[in-house]
Parts: structure tokens; sequence; C-alpha cells
């Protein structure tokens, strides 16, 4: 038996624009749209953007709005991913428990995910 993960599903505001900053973070395709849903495809994984009635943004790392999903991503020179994130919409989140290891960064929809070096090969 074979099992993977096929697809992560975020909600939103904004779907198109959601998608069209994870597909170009990560050098994927959007390869669906519609009013509600936007599709990205990242190599084996497709990342769902859902338009949900009020998304309010998680406040992070605390508050009254819990996050609702936190990806990690490997990346090989911290600043320059940072850079490169911030230039396509991502947001640098205000606590930085460790800005040395991991960056702390938040999508356009105010999703919380973090870029490190200190992932094992």
């Amino acid at each position: 038996m074979r099992m993977r993960l096929g697809g992560i599903g975020l909600d939103c505001d904004d779907p198109v624009q959601l998608s069209q900053f994870w597909a170009a973070l990560l050098g994927g395709e959007i390869v669906y749209t519609s009013e509600r849903v936007a599709v990205a495809k990242l190599g084996d994984l497709f990342l769902n953007a859902y338009q949900v009635e009020d998304h309010r943004p998680p406040s992070w790392p605390g508050g009254p709005q819990p996050k609702q999903a936190h990806i990690d991503l490997d990346v090989d020179d911290l600043p320059k991913a940072e850079e490169r994130a911030l230039s396509l919409g991502a947001a640098r989140a205000e606590w930085q428990p460790d800005p040395d290891s991991y960056r702390v960064l938040l999508d356009p929809a105010g999703h919380p995910f973090c870029i490190s070096t200190q992932f094992p090969e």
C-alpha cells in the first residue's frame, strides 16, 4: 500500500492571489481557478486555496485567531530566500524566535510559514 501527501488546502479571501504566490515562490504553476478555488501544482504536491466567507488571518504566535496551518520550507540561503519571499508578497512576522536558524514569514493570506537551512540532508 502506498500513501503520500497529495495536497494542502489553505483558507483565504483571494484564492488566485494565494495560489499565485505559492506557485511563484516554489516554481509551480496554476492548474485550476474558479471564483472560490485556485490550485497550484508544486511538483508532486497540489496547493489548494479556498475562498471562505469572513476569512480571518491567523494571529501568530498567539492571539485570538489560532493558526490553521504551518508550512516549513528547506532553503540553501536564508537571506536570499527571505528576500525572494518578501518580493513576492510575503511579510516578515514580528516575532522571530531564532532568526539565525529560521525565519517566520506570513503568506499573503496571513498563514505563517518558515524558511530554514536546518533540515537534515
